[in-house]
């Protein structure tokens, strides 16, 4: 069985209530959040693999559709010498083996400045988003393998909120079709 995770549930608008071989979770944004709500999953159940699923905006006008997310930073911490992306006590980036991917900058607030974008862009995100960062440290802090797929609903500045209201159901549409290739269902 696999565990099929989203943020919100208009993430999931475009996906069948059941989805053979997995189970849902809605965790709610952000990262304590996700990292609750993953964490109470992982200790009821086990899972072959989590399968995250959702909207995230981009850095860069130009990136568009599905992505696989392999690696991710937390773009809204910094360590005891004022050190951008650096947790005390976590690390920088936590990544996915196995495949290609791009990084995700998260962090617990929706982007939409062009100010937090280009510190973004300095620490190597492609797209931003509020909990991918939480559930890949949670996964491997459980030992359950992890795929991130993420849509991207708007470019992160000057209005993001409104497109991104606008583009939830058009991508979960889009995740829906990829998660079929993928797993077949």
């Amino acid at each position: 069985m696999k565990l099929l995770v989203a943020a919100l549930d208009s993430e999931l608008s475009a996906f069948p209530e059941t989805l053979p071989g997995f189970e849902r979770l809605v965790t709610g944004p952000g990262k304590l959040q996700a990292t609750y709500a993953l964490t109470r999953a992982l200790d009821r159940a086990e899972y072959d693999e989590v399968l995250v699923v959702g909207t995230a905006g981009a850095v860069d006008a130009a990136t568009v559709g599905v992505h696989d997310v392999t690696t991710a930073l937390q773009h809204d911490v910094s360590d005891v010498d004022g050190i951008a992306g650096q947790h005390v006590s976590l690390p920088p980036l936590v990544t996915i083996a196995g495949r290609e991917g791009v990084t995700i900058a998260t962090g617990d607030h929706f982007v939409d400045d062009a100010a937090t974008v280009e510190a973004i862009r300095e620490l190597g995100g492609l797209l931003v988003d509020m909990e991918t960062y939480a559930y890949i440290w949670v996964a491997q802090q459980y030992g359950v393998p992890i795929r991130v797929l993420k849509a991207v609903s708007d470019n992160a500045q000057d209005d993001a909120i409104t497109d991104w209201r606008a583009a939830v159901a058009a991508c979960s549409v889009l995740l829906r079709e990829r998660v079929g290739e993928l797993y077949g269902v």
